[in-house]
């Protein structure tokens, strides 16, 4: 076998679980940017820099290899959450912990949502791999309605809003924040971080603006019927 064949099979020095690793990475970049359906296991082998034989030593198929890349992605990412939901302080601090170290993980993989979309996306004929997908999302679900339940029994909580409304609001906002700290530049994720802090803590606006419009108009404020 020539070197150059060598150092694509297996490089030289490199152990089993860097390759694995390195499989699994590229299985999420080409699942992100072509599709699940497109990402064919010869691309995956070549941006992993092995051959599809090597690929297939650490793999059956491609859909084991997605199901990893989540198993890998919660392992990295729900033990910082969970400790950032120990910060000391009430619900607010609490929740931009956990958004903030969320928005780190999103960066250090950054092609994990549009991997999580791509195989979410309808087209998809395994339904398995949807459904692993979104233990992650239930597992930051489960732990921000913790904090708001928790909150609710600290008396932190607006009397006139519901534990799970309130869960919903901040799951939504999550949602959306990791969308954008998978575009935005650490710096400007900061300072998005720290607008949400503002806006969870009533401060997003100037003394002399807050509380105009606080009761919302329209169909939503009618009286029910009787």
């Amino acid at each position: 076998m020539s070197e150059s064949a060598s150092t694509l099979g297996r490089p030289v020095g490199s152990r089993g679980e860097d390759t694995r690793r390195r499989i699994v990475a590229a299985t999420m970049r080409c699942v992100a940017e072509v599709g699940y359906a497109r990402a064919t296991i010869r691309e995956i082998a070549r941006a992993a820099n092995v051959t599809s034989s090597v690929l297939y030593h650490y793999f059956p198929n491609k859909a084991e290899i997605v199901k990893a890349a989540y198993v890998d992605l919660s392992a990295a990412a729900m033990p910082g959450l969970l400790d950032s939901a120990k910060q000391s302080g009430g619900l607010v601090h609490k929740l931009v912990a956990v958004m903030h170290r969320g928005g780190e993980i999103v960066q250090e993989y950054p092609y994990a949502l549009a991997f999580d979309r791509a195989v979410r996306a309808p087209g998809v004929a395994d339904a398995e791999l949807a459904t692993i997908g979104e233990t992650i999302f239930a597992s930051l679900r489960g732990l921000v309605e913790d904090l708001v339940w928790q909150a609710h029994r600290d008396g932190e909580l607006n009397p006139d809003v519901t534990p799970p409304a309130a869960a919903e609001a901040v799951f939504a906002l999550m949602r959306g924040l990791y969308d954008h700290a998978s575009l935005a530049t650490p710096d400007q994720f900061a300072t998005t971080v720290h607008a949400v802090k503002l806006l969870l803590l009533g401060t997003l606006m100037t003394s002399d603006n807050r509380g105009q419009s606080a009761t919302p108009t329209g169909p939503a404020t009618s009286p029910r019927s009787p």
